[in-house]
């Protein structure tokens, strides 16, 4: 999502001579309980489409697994490199997702609204009646799959945004956000030098200041995982593979921070985060769809994955993942991340 082309395929994003910036999600409509937007929460009505490269996706992924609604709200992935139509089902048989019955995800946006102007992005939301697309509202998605979904909730989901905690979640929320998820962003697609080393300062700012945070506590917010756990996650994850040296946010590698380096290795060896992760794809998205970046689309085999299964010992500062809940159950069946995937 770096030039030109990407720009058509990452709706959330905008690139060129001007300064990175995020733009804000355009279909914006929610599904909740009341179904106030006209989007009532009803089991299996609705497909999530995500790609397993993106961190905004996989946000959507490790909720999903969590909160055990599989089995509500089914899923389609897409293939990690885009063509000139964005995401697409090459991965399904016949190149077609077997549900929606559609080989790009652009459709689902035209059926909502035709000749929509900006891109195409995951997470979206489609309603499988209509194959119109409902949401692609990053933000928002998985806030509501914690509060306006829980009638659907598998027995024992964890709280993710527990109410008399959500101010504070909030603010970690926001500053992790705007330095580090989308920082490592502003670093990697920086048009000029002092807008990257801006970012770059920005990224490593950030990380000292949540790693001291973590250093005494196993958690963000409280002691038990949140939704801001699962947003820093999805970029920490990331980091060694791609954003160090892909986005050049080089000061140091993850695995040289001890206590992040503990805490990204606890949550992903928790069930519901390591899971949904596919380093292949995300490799193999970043690498191979950003030419601007990476003009001759070679793929690096590093980095060792092998650590990430070793143990953290972040279980030492106490802490219940799921709160009073449980761990969520095993991987439904055809949606196991490859052996290549993963360490």
């Amino acid at each position: 999502m770096s030039d030109a082309q990407d720009r058509k395929q990452d709706g959330n994003t905008s690139y060129g001579h001007k300064p990175f910036k995020r733009s804000r999600s355009h279909f914006a409509d929610r599904i909740t309980a009341d179904g106030r937007d006209g989007w009532p929460v009803e089991a299996g009505r609705y497909r999530l489409v995500v790609s397993r490269a993106c961190p905004w996706a996989s946000r959507a992924l490790v909720s999903r697994r969590l909160l055990g609604l599989e089995s509500a709200l089914s899923l389609a992935v897409a293939d990690p490199v885009q063509d000139d139509r964005s995401w697409r089902f090459t991965l399904d048989e016949g190149g077609k997702d077997p549900v929606l019955g559609i080989g790009y995800l652009s459709e689902a946006y035209d059926a909502r609204e035709r000749d929509y102007p900006g891109g195409v992005s995951v997470p979206a939301i489609v309603d499988v009646p209509t194959r119109a697309l409902v949401t692609n509202d990053y933000q928002q998605i998985t806030l509501d799959l914690a509060t306006e979904w829980t009638g659907l909730h598998r027995p024992g989901a964890p709280d993710l945004y527990p109410e008399r905690r959500r101010d504070e979640i909030d603010s970690v929320m926001e500053d992790i956000y705007k330095d580090v998820n989308n920082g490592v962003y502003r670093a990697g697609f920086a048009a000029e030098q002092g807008e990257y080393e801006a970012a770059y300062v920005d990224v490593f700012r950030r990380l000292d200041l949540v790693s001291e945070r973590l250093d005494g506590q196993r958690y963000l917010v409280g002691d038990t995982i949140t939704e801001a756990d699962i947003r820093l996650f999805t970029t920490l994850v990331r980091f060694d593979a791609v954003y160090h040296g892909h986005f050049k946010c080089n000061r140091s590698k993850l695995a040289e921070d001890p206590v992040l380096w503990a805490y990204v290795r606890d949550l992903y060896q928790t069930p519901g985060f390591g899971d949904t992760v596919d380093f292949d794809h995300i490799k193999r998205h970043y690498y191979g769809v950003h030419t601007g970046i990476n003009p001759t689309g070679i793929v690096p085999l590093g980095p060792d994955l092998s650590g990430w299964t070793a143990p953290h010992h972040r279980e030492q500062l106490g802490g219940r993942p799921f709160g009073d809940g449980t761990p969520p159950g095993r991987v439904p069946p055809g949606e196991e991340v490859p052996a290549r995937g993963r360490p």
